[in-house]
């Protein structure tokens, strides 16, 4: 048989596959290695950050893709860092402060904004939440992934405790007794809620938009030095309504005006590439492994690992001679499947199994010897009690093989009947 194995072994190349299909595993092995370089290299295997908070990455009501997207189309050059270097760019920078934060981490980062570049930032304001399983019966259209429901405006204290010129004191306020409008930056509108937040102390702030009321909704402050004057050119956004400019407010057409006016002014009326922050929102990563590997010190360690790669390649597919051939590792015959089978059934602890076959193939046995048409147990017994009067009936033996239970005494109940069966061949 080992024989015959390599003889067909040899005529079909030496192998199990032959080169052409071995070339083609190969090559789309490469392929998807080259393209898990180009994902990791890319970034995108961080995922698309579309996971419902109010961050420029998101599509629900609170997020701030509408507005990447807005100024996209208005032939703005906008991208979003997930880099904590991204902070010390020159370009405008873009802060979507999520509800949860550190007071003293934008403090400091403000601070080190006064040398860079302009800074906008807008405030958060609503607790959402992605929506029950069902809710698409409540609805008029299906519900998308990305998509959110309001609950509940919370508000804030900690701008209270910003740096000395950034504090300003902040309110929640309801409006469903009079109009809910706004005004600012020759522009004018409503408020898509009845719910806002305004500025109640606006410290140094030069309020850019104001509601009814002449509540501060939006300010400016002069970036102020370490030596308390305020720097030629450097100026902080605050927009503390984000209802102005998410995608919730740029569902319509004035509120969409402002946040581009809101935008040119945090410029200086400079066309200012503009970078929105998503660290903050938890999406903050470190150089991609693609780059890090091909940058000293790693990378003569990366040109080893690909010469390797392309050795253990070539030998593999030059490998010395065919493989070896060898019989099968189950033996063929009748007594080797029994044994198998035996074993595999004493291995499982399964012996208590075995009466009802065993009972049924002895009756067949005991009633082909003693000329009976059916194997009936009663039928068996009267025909024993004639022959062998004086020895148990088939039925108590049968019955106690299927109550065995301990190896010991299926073995005894099943010797009992095969003791009746060869007394009744003599």
């Amino acid at each position: 048989m080992s024989g015959a194995l390599q003889q067909a072994n040899n005529r079909r190349g030496g192998g199990g596959f032959s080169r052409r299909i071995v070339l083609g595993l190969v090559l789309f092995g490469f392929l998807a290695f080259i393209a898990m370089l180009y994902f990791i290299g890319a970034g995108d295997t961080q995922g698309r950050g579309n996971n419902g908070a109010a961050h420029a990455a998101s599509n629900g009501l609170n997020g701030y893709s509408g507005l990447v997207k807005l100024l996209e189309l208005e032939g703005e050059a906008v991208s979003t860092s997930r880099s904590p270097s991204g902070l010390e760019t020159p370009d405008l920078l873009v802060l979507t402060l999520p509800q949860y934060f550190d007071k003293d981490e934008l403090g400091e980062i403000l601070q080190k904004r006064a040398y860079l570049g302009p800074t906008m930032v807008i405030l958060p304001k609503w607790f959402a939440s992605g929506f029950p399983p069902g809710a698409e019966s409540r609805v008029e259209e299906d519900i998308e992934d990305d998509w959110v429901q309001l609950n509940s405006a919370i508000p804030f204290d900690w701008s209270e405790s910003l740096p000395d010129h950034y504090a300003i004191e902040t309110e929640l306020k309801n409006a469903k007794d009079g109009p809910n409008n706004w005004a600012g930056l020759e522009l004018t509108g409503a408020l898509p809620t009845d719910t806002n937040i305004v500025v109640t102390d606006r410290g140094n702030g030069a309020a850019l938009v104001v509601n009814q009321s002449g509540e501060p909704l939006a300010l400016s402050f002069l970036v102020a030095d370490q030596f308390g004057t305020t720097g030629d050119n450097e100026e902080v956004v605050f927009v503390v309504e984000p209802d102005l400019v998410n995608n919730y407010g740029l569902a319509d057409p004035s509120r969409a005006a402002l946040a581009l006016a809101l935008i040119d002014e945090a410029s200086y009326g400079y066309e200012y590439p503009i970078v929105f922050d998503l660290t903050l929102n938890g999406f903050g990563g470190s150089t991609n492994l693609l780059t890090l590997a091909f940058r000293p010190p790693f990378l003569a360690a990366t040109l080893c690992l690909i010469l390797a790669m392309l050795i253990v390649g070539w030998r593999a597919f030059k490998r010395f001679g065919p493989a070896a051939a060898s019989g099968p590792d189950i033996a063929f015959g009748k007594r080797r499947l029994v044994a198998n089978g035996a074993g595999l059934v004493v291995k499982a602890r399964r012996l208590r199994l075995l009466a009802d076959p065993y009972v049924a193939l002895s009756a067949r046995q005991l009633a082909s010897r003693l000329g009976l048409t059916k194997p009936d147990e009663g039928t068996i017994d009267e025909a024993v009690r004639r022959i062998l009067p004086e020895d148990p009936p088939f039925s108590v033996r049968a019955q106690q093989l299927r109550a065995a239970r301990s190896p010991s005494d299926i073995l005894r109940a099943a010797r009992a009947l095969k003791e009746l069966t060869r007394k009744l061949q003599k």
